[in-house]
């Protein structure tokens, strides 16, 4: 077989199909990536390769096709002569034609008939009806990345071995199978290594072991064919055949593709670099793409563009030619206002005039938000929790990305202003589902007074309706004490077997942000970890107060020493505390740190909690590094409170007093 250089392979694939021009920057280390550093995406394409290595075991006589990621000769090579056998089982599989590259994480051939099985760490519901294809006929957006992935290996693969019959299944999380043994998920051992393969050290040999799997394989083939044949689209305005040419033709060819800027891609683009990564050498593909397609030069990147905008998804702007705030009218956005609130577009175009204008005061309606307060009951109670969600669970019984609430953080906020980090709740006990008693925790935690109670977005409501499902479905002897307690602070939601909104259901400080108060320094952005930084730097009485020593202010801590001082400014510009947070192990000397099992610098995002708690399930952890990653994870989601609190002062005493 003639040498194959660089071909397209299935991962360059998905890249292209997201957008061809991404090709042409995803192998220069020239350009910024911000999804290699990202810590979250990171903790689930390590599940990943946990769920490969128990669906492996699903086919105990397959063998891996031993060859590092870049020789292409050698892994077709041996996977043609692994084939040569009437019956062959084999791990990343080979495949190569016409420079395109494929590897297969099961491939099952019997004779001429052959299954190729995708692996993907993703749920999977058999009872649901319309997964894959929607009731008028089209692929479901979520699953098109997956299906058209399984779709070029097949292609390849037939390609390569014309005589012989490809039939492509996918195996998938089942979220109806329970595990059948305590600590599934660790007896996928996740290890660093430069070999994906050897970061798994697998601590069984056989499904027997654990009474079973909790994946499913499901056959997709007809919807894989159907793709192949161009029923469905690839690119717009491309079938499949045409998509693969199109993107094999300007890989080979190291061509920028100029593919046309659209709004969703483009927003999320990972090779936009920030002033930091262009200060340290870095590109923005982003940058080349908009220079090249729209002529683009210094200036026009120092004006605000629309892509920036909060919740605006018409692409139809971008397609027109309206790339920056400065050329949109309050028509463009359609601004329709909702009384008594920031309207959605209200709130865009807010947005846009103030960034046009350079003006970063904050707009907020004052006599609104008074009328809401005013509603509040003291104590206020600031709630956030920790979760993990994995697709091998911790705990027998548990299903595929069952909801596991182990971690909360509770401030309370008194009518005199006093401050306190009333109580927390941590379970990082190996084999232990914490669920209940968490709700138990919580209940000891609120029941005690009629305070009204925060949480900031959806997350805590939706936790709180799954752990009411999990008591309903258990035997626990207090569970219609704890449902009934849980439906008070909550709401159902559409998932929910039947309907409530209780009586002190949680406010959310999000939807108070959205409604009253905007804050340019967001960039409009609504979470939290930017709302933070942007109120630091924008109120007085935040900055008087927080950049005091803990002793000197009306506040308790659980985990931060008297003398810590949450407010610090580097150049005049307060530090988010996020990345304040102490390094895990900092007074550990450099062998003490090696022993351990943590690669974790430390614990400042969801990302970097769910991996923790994942880590404390490991039953051979020593007492030191356990004290430690709980330690870590009870300041960051103490934090998570303040932070709440924090937000509460600032509209409070910077704007309403």
């Amino acid at each position: 077989m003639k040498e194959i250089v660089k071909p397209l392979t299935k991962s360059r694939f998905k890249l292209g199909l997201e957008c061809p021009n991404k090709l042409y920057f995803t192998d220069n280390s020239g350009y910024a990536n911000k999804k290699i550093e990202d810590p979250f995406l990171e903790a689930l394409a390590k599940g990943g390769f946990q769920v490969e290595a128990l669906a492996r075991l699903s086919y105990p006589s397959g063998k891996f096709v031993d060859a590092a990621n870049y020789e292409y000769d050698k892994a077709f090579n041996d996977t043609k002569k692994a084939f040569e056998q009437e019956n062959i089982c084999l791990f990343e599989a080979a495949f190569a034609s016409e420079n395109l590259f494929v590897r297969t994480d099961i491939v099952d051939k019997k004779g001429s008939n052959v299954k190729l099985v995708e692996v993907k760490a993703k749920s999977y519901d058999p009872l649901e009806s319309y997964t894959f294809v929607g009731k008028k006929g089209g692929m479901a957006g979520g699953w098109k990345a997956y299906l058209f992935d399984l779709a070029f290996q097949k292609y390849v693969a037939q390609k390569a071995f014309p005589d012989f019959k490809f039939t492509a299944f996918l195996m998938l999380a089942d979220k109806t199978k329970p595990a059948l043994v305590d600590g599934l998920n660790q007896m996928f051992r996740i290890h660093k290594d430069t070999d994906t393969r050897k970061e798994i050290e697998m601590r069984i040999a056989s499904l027997e072991e654990i009474g079973g799997t909790v994946l499913c394989e499901v056959n997709v083939d007809d919807l894989v064919n159907g793709i192949i044949s161009g029923h469905y689209e690839g690119l717009a305005g491309y079938s499949f055949e045409e998509t693969v040419d199109f993107l094999r033709k300007h890989w080979l060819d190291k061509t920028f593709a100029d593919w046309p800027a659209k709004h969703s891609v483009c927003k999320n683009c990972e090779f936009k670099a920030s002033e930091k990564e262009k200060a340290n050498g870095l590109l923005s593909g982003f940058e080349f793409c908009f220079r090249k397609h729209y002529r683009l030069n210094d200036k026009d990147f120092e004006k605000p563009f629309i892509l920036e905008i909060w919740d605006c998804k018409d692409g139809s702007l971008l397609e027109s030619g309206i790339l920056h705030m400065e050329l949109l009218t309050p028509q463009d956005l359609k601004i329709k206002p909702e009384p008594g609130k920031i309207s959605r577009t209200e709130r865009q175009w807010l947005q846009a005039e103030k960034a046009v204008s350079g003006d970063n005061t904050p707009y907020i309606l004052k006599d609104e938000l008074k009328a809401e307060m005013a509603t509040w009951k003291f104590p206020l109670h600031f709630i956030d929790f920790e979760t993990s969600a994995v697709a091998l669970p911790f705990k027998k019984g548990r299903k595929p990305y069952e909801q596991t609430a182990f971690q909360f953080s509770h401030h309370a906020v008194y009518e005199d202003g006093t401050i306190g980090h009333k109580t927390e709740f941590i379970n990082g006990n190996p084999g232990e589902f914490p669920n209940f008693e968490f709700a138990r925790a919580l209940k000891n935690a609120l029941e005690k007074d009629e305070g009204s109670i925060f949480r900031f977005a959806d997350h805590e409501n939706t936790i709180i309706n799954a752990i009411i499902k999990q008591l309903n479905d258990s035997n626990e002897a207090d569970k219609v004490e704890l449902i009934e307690f849980l439906k008070t602070i909550s709401h159902s939601t559409r998932n929910s077997a039947d309907s409530w909104k209780g009586e002190r259901d949680m406010i959310d400080l999000r939807k108070i942000v959205l409604n009253y108060y905007y804050n340019p320094l967001t960039k409009g952005s609504n979470s939290l970890k930017y709302i933070l930084p942007a109120i630091l730097n924008t109120g007085s009485f935040l900055k008087n107060r927080y950049s005091k020593p803990i002793s000197e202010i009306n506040l308790s801590s659980k985990n931060f020493p008297d003398d810590h001082v949450w407010l610090k400014e580097e150049n005049g510009t307060v530090v988010n505390p996020y990345q304040l947070l102490p390094k895990l192990f900092e007074e550990w000397d450099a062998n003490k740190i090696e022993e351990t099992l943590s690669d974790l610098e430390t614990v400042a995002d969801g990302g970097a909690a769910l991996t923790a708690y994942s880590k404390l399930q490991f039953t051979d952890m020593s007492a030191d590094e356990r004290n430690e990653l709980q330690k870590s994870l009870l300041k960051y989601c103490e934090l998570d409170t303040l932070a709440m609190v924090m937000l509460y002062e600032h509209l409070k005493y910077d704007f309403l007093l």
